[in-house]
């Protein structure tokens, strides 16, 4: 008669605990699912339980500031109007705009670093909050999957016991049978 083999790693059940936060990040996922599809998807960010967040006005502009500003092309645009200023005042010395120290230049370049790295900075806060929300997003996701991969063990446990049992039974059933034969032709005989 065979016997059901003892496994050296023995899986723990769901608690009620994570059923219960495995239910609630489905729901999660498929109200997400839900309002993606809705929704155009370069307007939304994540879908908290409470609702959408929404890219505001300010955080619109402080994208666009930094995409300009970040760029060659603004690079090279700056880097050649600063030298057309700075030949065009020292060729045109007598009557220059903005001699030689270039003090208004200097003014310019200030009022436009004053301005521009707050946007930057407005710009890097809202990506980091933005990644953080990617990164709870995965950590549900991964929570989500650990807790389904933990069912579908479950399941299969419960899948092979059943099979061994069902095994066991037919063991024996073809062991009596064979009993009962041996005794009907040792009868016979």
């Amino acid at each position: 008669m065979m016997s059901a083999p003892q496994n050296s790693k023995v899986i723990q059940p769901l608690s009620p605990q994570d059923v219960e936060q495995l239910e609630k990040l489905r729901n999660h996922r498929r109200d997400h699912r839900q309002v993606l599809d809705a929704n155009k998807p370069d307007v939304l960010l994540h879908v908290p339980i409470d609702g959408l967040v929404k890219i505001t006005f300010g955080q619109k502009v402080a994208d666009k500031v930094t995409s300009v500003i970040g760029s060659w092309r603004f690079i090279i645009f700056q880097s050649t109007a600063i030298c057309i200023w700075i030949v065009g005042n020292s060729v045109v010395t007598d009557g220059a705009w903005d001699p030689y120290p270039f003090i208004l230049l200097n003014l310019l370049l200030s009022f436009q670093a004053a301005y521009t790295a707050p946007a930057i900075m407005m710009s890097q806060n809202r990506q980091s909050e933005l990644d953080r929300h990617h990164a709870q997003n995965d950590y549900e996701i991964n929570v989500k999957a650990e807790l389904e991969i933990e069912l579908l063990h479950e399941k299969i446990d419960i899948l092979k016991e059943q099979e061994l049992l069902q095994l066991s039974e037919t063991v024996k059933q073809l062991s009596s049978q064979i009993e009962q034969l041996t005794t009907q032709l040792s009868k016979q005989t």
